[in-house]
């Protein structure tokens, strides 16, 4: 059947570890990614430990994969020390809420990928780090590979079955090409699963290391229009473009999947303008707005071959994060959730 899913609850056997990347293992689950679409969300990590009824309206979106993503922090883009600490942040965050995480995803047929993402203080955007002594790149690369490989190795402990290695870390990339080549060596060194990066919307073409991994990773938000509530044919349009731009980077590197590992529009007026940023204070509520885009993304992109899928951002479990959102990415309880709950299921 076409696109189908193959989820087969059975003992993971000896010989699943033997390097086949045909099939990915999770703790319960067998994956064949490549003969089915990625219907993922990006998972608000928790305050307080999760419970299983929180994580059962995942399912209800059809989704199959979640993103789970443990934050770690800098001080500024100047200040090379990158800190994580189990005694910090959310519950959510930390290895035992990752690996409990996990589980209860897996329990409702929903499989996993670690996203390791760093949170500059006051908010700065992290392809924007700034350095200038050696010293101080070294000390980066110390720092991160810490906080990286402490997540790898939950991932093959508990046999996840996708890792993502960054998330928008564009000068670090450009700067340091060894390091990243080195730590790539080091992650396949121990972990069996699936590795992508994710590149910001305006930089994934030049990043140097997509051959060294299984899925060219784009967080895409992408241009769309400057229409207060986005028109159908515009959006179509626009897709036109960024397709043609994302073939041929698949292309360059021997037609490897495209995987979405952000995408998602704001509900506010203006949403395709710059979807990477928040609704000013000054913008109305426009679930329309946010409603019209999605369609446009699944219409134009979602089916096509060489697209591996996506995790849209984001779901917050816990109640208390909810409040406040209403012009914010999430598409809980508004009209969006209909329309990506109706795509993942055409794309089951």
């Amino acid at each position: 059947m076409k696109n189908l899913l193959f989820i087969i609850l059975t003992i993971i056997l000896s010989s699943c570890n033997s390097g086949n990347k045909g099939l990915v293992e999770n703790t319960s689950i067998i994956l064949a990614p490549e003969d089915a679409k990625i219907n993922g969300i990006s998972l608000v990590a928790t305050n307080h430990p999760i419970t299983a009824a929180q994580i059962k309206p995942l399912a209800d979106f059809n989704a199959n994969y979640t993103a789970i993503i443990p934050y770690a922090w800098m001080r500024a883009i100047d200040q090379p020390e990158i800190f994580y600490s189990e005694d910090r942040g959310d519950w959510g965050e930390k290895s035992n809420g990752v690996t409990i995480t996990n589980q209860l995803l897996n329990d409702q047929g929903i499989s996993a990928m670690i996203k390791p993402q760093i949170w500059i203080r006051r908010g700065d955007y992290t392809g924007h780090i700034k350095l200038t002594k050696e010293e101080d790149w070294q000390l980066l690369e110390k720092t991160y590979s810490s906080y990286i490989m402490r997540f790898v190795k939950i991932a093959e402990e508990k046999n996840i079955p996708l890792f993502c290695i960054g998330t928008e870390l564009d000068s670090f990339v450009d700067a340091r090409p060894e390091y990243w080549n080195n730590l790539i060596k080091e992650i396949r060194s121990i972990y069996k699963g699936q590795l992508t990066y994710a590149a910001n919307w305006d930089s994934y073409k030049r990043v140097h290391f997509w051959n060294e991994l299984d899925f060219i990773g784009v967080d895409a938000y992408f241009p769309m229009c400057d229409l207060k509530t986005p028109d159908p044919e515009n959006i179509n349009a626009s897709w036109g473009k960024w397709k043609a731009e994302l073939v041929s980077v698949s292309q360059k590197h021997h037609n490897k999947k495209i995987l979405f590992t952000e995408y998602g529009y704001i509900s506010a007026d203006f949403a395709g303008r710059e979807p990477w940023k928040n609704a000013p204070e000054e913008y109305g509520v426009n679930q329309e707005a946010q409603q019209i885009l999605y369609e446009g993304l699944f219409k134009n992109v979602w089916n096509e071959k060489w697209m591996a899928g996506g995790f849209f951002w984001k779901y917050h479990a816990e109640d208390s994060r909810w409040h406040g959102f209403e012009k914010r990415f999430t598409p809980q309880n508004k009209k969006a959730a209909q329309t990506i709950t109706d795509a993942y299921r055409k794309s089951s």
